[in-house]
This record gives C-alpha cells, structure tokens and sequence, in this order.
C-alpha cells in the first residue's frame, strides 16, 4: 500500500461508507441479547482475534449481561495488503486453559474462512465447555474453506473493507464504520 502522508491521503482512499456507526452500534445489542439468551446467566469467556476484533470485542463485551471474562489471540493471513496469503499463523495464543468455558470467538470478518478454521480446530482440541463463532462480517463469496459463523452482523459484498477494528497497512482502524478501501 502507498504510504499515507496526510489526512487527505487517508480519506481519498474511502470509496463509500458500507455499515454505518448506528447501525454497527444497533447490531451488537441485538447480538448482546442473543449471547445472554444463550448462555442464560452462564460465564463465558470472549476470545477476541487481534487485531482487528479489538473494537468489536469492547463494544460486544459491554452488551451482554452474562458473566464474562476476556481472552485475546493474534492469527493473520494478511501482511500489509488486501490479499490474504492463505498461510494463518497463530502469532499470540491465548494464556487461559479454555477447558471449563463456554467459549465465543469473536472476530471481525470471515473472508476465505480459513484463519477462523484453523483456530476453531486449535481450541477445540482444547475441549472448552461449549464453542461458537460471531463475527462482525461476513464475505461468504470469497469462502475458500467450508466455514460459517454461528452468529453473523452483517454479510458484505466482495469488497475490501475497513473501519471499525479492520485495517489496510494497520491504518483506518480508528473509524467508527465500516468502509469500502480503495487501492
């Protein structure tokens, strides 16, 4: 990616705004109240997939009522572009012994479904009590893998997408919707 050198450099690169703050924010309450049905009063442990489920993670984490505790790993697929490799490495694991939880992945986008694969293999082995997948995003056109996410916000189109957690280059993070990038 092109180094950005300005605020203008930045915001030329968003094409169009694909999820909008309210509607990301009306999302995760409804997602709250479904994590609370489920688990009915049951503590759970949200594993956020660094580094881009860190936003999705703070508001979601404060939308539930359940008891909760927070765990973080790191997995990528992307290195400074909008492609994914195709090879997931597990670069931080998370401290806890997940064995006596009921476990939710919490990431920010599916796209070829490999990484959420490869980790949901990793910590099943585990054995938690119970495990399920809610993502910020989904892109199930660019599924490469046989995945799907229990519990889903929103399904997108193939675009790239940024804001809200997710980044190109580790910029655009800090925008509080979800954006179509352009190259």
């Amino acid at each position: 990616m092109k180094e950005i050198r300005s605020v203008a450099d930045f915001e030329k690169r968003i094409k169009r705004v694909l999820i909008t703050k309210e509607e990301i924010d009306a999302a995760i309450q409804k997602a709250g109240r479904e994590i609370d049905k489920i688990y009915d009063g049951r503590p759970i442990l949200l594993v956020s997939i660094l580094k881009g489920a860190f936003v999705f993670l703070a508001d979601l984490c404060r939308a539930v009522s359940v008891p909760c505790e927070i765990g973080f790993m790191c997995a990528k697929s992307y290195y400074q572009g909008t492609t994914s490799t195709g090879v997931v490495q597990i670069t931080m694991d998370l401290e806890q012994n997940i064995s006596g939880y009921h476990v939710v992945i919490v990431e920010d986008i599916i796209d070829t479904g490999r990484t959420l694969h490869d980790v949901v293999k990793l910590l099943r082995a585990r054995n938690p009590l119970s495990l399920r997948v809610v993502t910020l995003l989904d892109k199930p056109s660019r599924r490469l893998v046989d995945f799907e996410a229990d519990y889903s916000l929103f399904t997108i189109p193939d675009h790239f997408a940024v804001g809200y957690g997710l980044d190109c280059g580790e910029y655009f993070r800090n925008l509080p919707y979800i954006a179509v990038f352009e190259e």
